[in-house]
């Protein structure tokens, strides 16, 4: 059981739900905070409680709008103002970790940025959970410990009854978690090779491995417009697949993305709540499970000093 004394767990607006169920089950109040917004827009954020050498854990995903940044930002120079004694942010979804190289000229490494102004505001820790690329973690200078949604999903996915069961990655950056999880459900292995003409926008090409007459799992690290996973689908339906799985840590969900779902061949699709999507209409296709539990226990293992890297699992 952690101590109320030196943990306060601060919680911004982007995943309220997800807060407040972690904060539920470490058995510590969430601390009392106040953001709002100006007029013009603008953040104002303050926190009502002394967190004078507290261990202050900050649970906010990064997701759009850019405000969620801002935010996260803003409540990381507050605590250290504050003279919070360590300061962790925890952010179950970490925005613009796609932007993580320079694949054409005069563009932002955007991960890099902001890694780089989490440490400038005063973070001394960030705890984040299925990075779009692993070795963002180098982006930062301070210790992450990236999680990997594979404990959560794991369990949920072997009760699914399956026929001859393949994993499949809908791309190549995909294929470390599908391999990982291909091998626990002793399963067979397929790729998507794909082309992007543009951005947000998925080409499947063909399909690398025996799919026909059995039943598949896309896994990936995200949905976002959906195109990749809709394509994927039809791609393997028309390969003779038989059903069709879809699962992703985190349903960022934007543009058309819920219609192509909807209309796409997918039986199910088992998502996190990383990001909060409990105000949108989403169809009985999908699946939410909870990272509270992950993210509870690594918080508590971090402040009882226990190893981490149980958590690690992928």
């Amino acid at each position: 059981m952690l101590n109320n004394k030196h943990v306060r767990i601060i919680c911004g607006t982007s995943n309220p739900p997800l807060g407040y169920a972690i904060a539920r089950k470490l058995n510590v109040p969430l601390c009392n905070t106040e953001i709002r917004r100006f007029s013009d827009g603008e953040l104002f954020v303050q926190i009502n409680e002394n967190i004078r050498g507290a261990n202050v854990f900050i649970i906010q995903s990064t997701n759009p709008p850019g405000d969620n940044i801002m935010e996260l930002l803003m409540l990381i120079e507050a605590s250290r103002r504050a003279s919070a004694k360590n300061i962790t942010a925890v952010i179950p979804y970490f925005g613009y970790a796609r932007a993580d190289r320079k694949e054409m000229p005069r563009v932002s490494i955007t991960a890099k940025l902001v890694a780089d102004l989490l440490f400038a505001a005063g973070a001394s820790r960030v705890i984040t959970m299925d990075l779009h690329a692993a070795q963002i973690q180098g982006f930062f200078s301070i210790p992450v410990d990236h999680l990997y949604s594979s404990i959560l999903f794991n369990g949920y996915l072997q009760q699914i009854p399956t026929n001859k069961l393949v994993i499949v990655s809908p791309d190549v950056g995909s294929i470390k978690v599908a391999r990982s999880f291909a091998k626990i459900m002793h399963a067979g292995l397929a790729i998507i090779d794909k082309r992007r003409p543009v951005q947000n926008e998925a080409e499947v090409m063909h399909i690398i491995g025996e799919v026909e007459g059995h039943d598949v799992i896309l896994r990936d690290d995200m949905i976002d417009t959906a195109g990749t996973m809709a394509n994927a689908a039809k791609a393997l339906q028309e390969n003779g697949c038989g059903k069709i799985y879809a699962c992703a840590a985190h349903g960022v969900l934007s543009g058309k993305s819920l219609e192509r779902l909807d209309n796409s061949p997918i039986e199910k699709v088992i998502i996190s709540d990383s990001i909060d999507n409990s105000g949108r209409n989403l169809s009985n296709k999908f699946v939410v499970l909870s990272c509270a539990d992950i993210l509870a226990e690594t918080i508590d293992r971090i402040e009882t000093d226990a190893s981490v890297s149980i958590m690690f699992s992928d």
